[in-house]
């Protein structure tokens, strides 16, 4: 049953509130550079969590 009702949900219809994501986003999902800055700042915070912790 779970397989009929698959087929006739269409992405990003109306019925769903998920955000798209629009052309500038996209650009930074896929930009190497904005990853590693990313990569970084989350990187520190995960030092500044585990040196609070220790």
């Amino acid at each position: 049953m779970a397989l009929e009702d698959e087929k006739h949900i269409k992405p990003y219809s109306q019925n769903f509130t998920t955000m798209t994501p629009g052309s500038f986003q996209k650009k930074l999902r896929t930009c190497v550079i904005y990853q590693f800055i990313r990569f970084i700042v989350i990187n520190i915070k995960m030092i500044i969590v585990v040196g609070k912790s220790h």
